[in-house]
């Protein structure tokens, strides 16, 4: 059974950057990333979809290590796999990754001081359990499950003639040239598949129950460019990068504090786009305040251009049933269709779907807290990556990281091996996730819950952040270490970080 420092469970975005992190902070720790898959790259890797693009800008989705110097500040899909796998390389991260490793279940022994991970590899009569140890384990697996996305059985869909295809399973020979679809769903991937799709098929129909917020960022970045012919390019980047973050929260700040105007902002924004007198409050005014849900970015408004120039249209309407030959919407008008696209949202699967267990005590995530958002209280030896919903994911996975780094280096100084959160048992119980979006309140209760105040209360604000997990103290009176066996918890000695 080989014996590890650190596991590092996830070869995504998270995954890469932990390895980072690790290998220049904690150059002489043995650490390995474990990949379920076969390759570099997490959810870029894994969708096919046409226009798979980033919703966030690649200044803070990229990382702060390594500059992205792709000609897009919102990118597509194939730049930024091959980014994720340059970085890899380059780093030499990817000699650290054991891909097909699918991590199943995970144990604590305090006695021992270490996890006992137990590994799938490989599939059919070939598939063998691995185990592995280590003294930390860092779960960069994101919170999306990667074998199936959500689609609701709709009414008489078995009578559709054409395919049916949801985005996470994109088929490579599907072809949709010259054909009419629908695109149901008003998300992210929605918004991104309609003027992916508009050039080629014969007319693209966005099919939402109710709208979104959707907002237009240029697809390049003017003051970037024009720094980096003026400034070294770490320079440059680190400019931009800093205005970006500021600006993003400047604008979810206005979003909560005064949300009218910024819905006048984007109102005015979309008028300017769509065709004279296009019916706005039918198809782009929410029930909702903007960043209730996360507000969908389009490069260069291609979303607006496509319905300006009639190649694609929105419908909002219900489902009533699906037909031989589209959609009937509870209206009674029927949406022709020769291809239909599920944009329906995806599943949640929080921490890969690991079984975790302490001292033989199965461990309910759904009941558990987290301590800063980046432990479990009552877990020694764990943390988990989960990024922001109003920001660019990586913003905090990099700050996660950096977090546990330093815990790390101070288990090192002060001879700890065992690091945990005592909980605060008259803690209220929040959702981890304050976000009121369809994936998000179907899997509520499989996440961990956040509590009213600091150290369990997950913020959405780098700033905050950056100073909580980047300088505050680890000697917050929350965090607990050990030299021994947990049975001595009670009488850890306390030392300042």
């Amino acid at each position: 059974m080989e014996h590890f420092d650190v596991l590092v469970v996830g070869a995504g975005l998270s995954g890469i950057g932990a390895g980072y992190h690790l290998q220049t902070r904690h150059p002489g720790k043995r650490y390995a990333i474990l990949e379920g898959r076969e390759e570099i790259g997490g959810t870029w890797s894994l969708f096919k979809y046409p226009g798979i693009r980033s919703d966030s800008d690649m200044y803070t989705f990229g990382y702060a290590f390594r500059p992205w110097v792709g000609a897009k500040a919102i990118s597509d899909g194939d730049s930024i796999l091959a980014y994720l796998r340059d970085t890899a390389q380059e780093y030499g991260i990817d000699q650290k990754i054991r891909f097909g490793q699918r991590v199943r279940a995970a144990a604590w022994s305090s006695t021992e001081a270490c996890w006992q991970v137990e590994i799938e590899h490989g599939s059919g009569d070939a598939t063998q359990i691995l185990q592995y140890r280590c003294k930390f384990l860092y779960i960069c697996s994101g919170y999306y499950d990667y074998d199936k996305g959500y689609s609701p059985d709709f009414p008489c869909q078995e009578t559709f003639r054409g395919p049916i295809v949801h985005p996470q399973h994109w088929p490579s020979e599907l072809s949709y040239a010259g054909k009419r679809v629908v695109v149901i769903g008003s998300g992210a991937t929605a918004v991104t598949l309609v003027p992916a799709m508009a050039d080629e098929a014969a007319h693209v129909t966005l099919l939402q129950r109710s709208p979104t917020y959707i907002a237009t960022l240029p697809a390049k970045d003017v003051f970037a460019q024009w720094l980096r012919k003026l400034l070294p390019l770490r320079v440059a980047y680190a400019i931009t990068r800093t205005k970006v973050i500021l600006l993003t929260i400047f604008f979810f700040q206005l979003s909560r504090r005064f949300p009218e105007l910024v819905k006048k902002m984007i109102r005015a924004d979309q008028k300017k786009r769509l065709p004279a007198g296009y019916a706005i409050d039918t198809h782009f005014k929410p029930s909702y305040n903007p960043w209730d849900q996360r507000v969908c970015v389009v490069p260069d408004g291609d979303l607006f251009n496509a319905i300006k120039a009639g190649q694609a249209s929105i419908t909002t309407d219900h489902i009533e049933a699906f037909t031989a030959e589209g959609i009937r919407l509870k209206s009674g008008d029927t949406l022709p269709a020769d291809i239909i696209v599920t944009a329906t949202g995806l599943k949640l699967k929080p921490f890969g779907g690991i079984r975790f267990s302490v001292d033989g005590a199965a461990i309910d995530i759904g009941k558990s807290y987290a301590y800063n958002g980046v432990m479990l209280g009552n877990i020694p030896n764990m943390a988990f990556c989960v990024g922001y919903t109003n920001a660019s994911w990586t913003l905090r996975a990099d700050l996660s990281s950096l977090f546990v780094c330093r815990l790390l280096g101070y288990m090192d100084k002060h001879g700890y091996n065992q690091a945990r959160p005592k909980v605060d048992e008259a803690m209220q119980p929040l959702p981890l996730l304050s976000f009121k979006s369809g994936y998000v309140l179907r899997a509520v209760d499989q996440f961990p819950k956040q509590g009213g105040k600091v150290p369990w209360k997950l913020r959405q604000n780098y700033l905050v952040d950056l100073l909580n997990l980047r300088f505050r103290s680890l000697d917050d009176g929350t965090l607990e270490f050990a030299k021994e066996a947990p049975g001595e918890l009670a009488n850890h000695s306390k030392v300042a970080a």
